[in-house]
């Protein structure tokens, strides 16, 4: 009996040992584990006139742009330089008011390209009709801008001679993009593709457009000399 006592006081010893044991492992893996996990702020909420009065406070911070004068606007455009002016331009085209439709030439490539300026005004005539309430400069006329803006490239080309008259003779792939309209300035870029000296024939691209946005555009623009 005395030995059975003593073998059961043994495993007893030995199973709280292995309890210990175990707890002192859970709690090494709880420690661990805590390490890992960031420590949780307080969650904080904003009333909605908390929220609008610092949306307003923002809106107040951004400054408003102070006031230009008129030398300040007007020397925007002061590294712009005039190649044609409407005086050059009535030696090279053979058009008049009220079809002139090109005020002068900014930007000239000989043969290849140019930049003009056509200024929109209500004092133009078709704006008597189109329309009475609401005068918005017509789109055949913006084309024909164009194509007069292509003539002045053209007429200085070998094969032509200023002042000569030539025909539209076909438009393809045109797109109006917004409304050109009385004190909006027209700023139009042609590029010649064809020249044929001998027929006296032209094929050009062109786009035009009113405060940096393209106004219209054009694929493809053909004209003829008259013989």
């Amino acid at each position: 009996k005395m030995a059975m006592h003593q073998s059961m006081k043994q495993t007893q010893i030995q199973r709280n040992q292995s309890n210990k044991m175990k707890l002192a492992l859970l709690a090494t893996l709880a420690t661990a584990a805590t390490a890992f996990v960031a420590p949780s702020a307080p969650l904080t909420t904003r009333s909605p006139t908390q929220i609008f009065a610092e949306d307003e406070a923002e809106a107040a911070e951004v400054e408003e742009p102070a006031p230009r004068s008129a030398a300040e606007i007007s020397a925007l455009t002061s590294s712009v330089k005039t190649i044609f002016s409407l005086e050059d331009i009535n030696g090279i085209l053979p058009h008049r008011y009220p079809f002139l439709l090109v005020d002068k030439v900014v930007e000239y490539e000989q043969g290849k390209r140019a930049v003009g300026i056509k200024g929109v005004t209500l004092n133009e005539p078709h704006f008597t009709g189109h329309f009475p309430n609401r005068p918005i400069m017509p789109g055949v006329l913006q084309v024909e801008a164009l194509a007069q803006l292509a003539g002045i490239v053209c007429l200085q080309m070998e094969g032509a001679e200023p002042g000569a008259v030539f025909f539209f003779a076909g438009v393809d792939g045109v797109k109006w993009k917004k409304p050109v309209v009385p004190g909006d300035t027209l700023v139009m870029e042609v590029e010649i593709k064809k020249w044929n000296k001998r027929f006296g024939i032209a094929s050009a691209t062109g786009r035009a457009y009113v405060d940096g946005e393209l106004a219209v555009e054009l694929d493809e623009m053909k004209f003829a000399l008259a013989k």
